[in-house]
């Protein structure tokens, strides 16, 4: 049983649904120069390691139909796999599609930024779309989303088994990481998208403290 990942260009389609249309209208449509260069490159990739490593379900991967590109995996592949298809895709504009959780990641607006998913791993940049996708739905048993631009300066939230966050950032030291406990999952994924591009004035409608570790 395999893992799918589909590619898709950036802005084709806006939900899972939108996705399904625009996949089934590519039959018999040629195969874009981005498709086909990814394809080949995930291809040779695979070629150089052993059997037993393969990161690829079928081999050799075949591009299309049209201008998408469906890449199945080995379970124990799907993090690998994701790294590459970001590496490779997001430079050509091109959408990741996650049929299994119905994630649609599309680079357009993104950030780049180090983003940990406690269920799902890393990704390489963040979206408003992503993060209004993603906290309303976190849950055990990694129920965190962690926003990294590293030398410790983070955003951070975790929702409880009651459905309630508590969202910390931190600037860079222990006197500077603050707490707060936002209303709801909305606020939660406003105030992390607002810090993502350097937006802070909606943080006063919170009331933060500062967290001794």
């Amino acid at each position: 049983m395999s893992y799918d990942h589909v590619l898709l260009p950036s802005g084709a389609a806006a939900t899972p649904l939108e996705v399904d249309a625009y996949l089934t209208a590519q039959d018999g449509q040629p195969v874009p120069e981005a498709v086909a260069e990814i394809a080949a490159e995930l291809n040779r990739r695979n070629a150089e390691l052993p059997e037993s490593d393969s990161f690829l379900s079928v081999d050799p991967l075949d591009p299309g139909p049209g201008s998408v590109l469906h890449v199945p995996s080995p379970y124990d592949a799907i993090g690998h796999v994701r790294a590459l298809l970001f590496e490779l895709a997001t430079p050509r504009g091109y959408a990741v599609f996650d049929p299994q959780l119905s994630w649609l990641i599309d680079p357009a607006g993104q950030i780049p930024v180090a983003v940990t998913h406690g269920g799902a791993g890393d990704f390489p940049y963040l979206t408003r779309e992503l993060a209004h996708l993603w906290v309303p739905a976190l849950a055990a048993p990694g129920p965190y989303l962690i926003v990294d631009r590293g030398e410790q300066v983070y955003i951070q939230t975790y929702r409880h088994e009651d459905g309630h966050y508590d969202l910390e950032y931190r600037d860079g030291s222990a006197d500077r990481h603050f707490t707060a406990a936002p209303a709801d999952s909305a606020q939660v994924a406003d105030l992390i998208w607002d810090w993502t591009v350097g937006d802070r004035s909606r943080f006063d409608a919170l009331e933060w403290r500062q967290l001794t570790l």
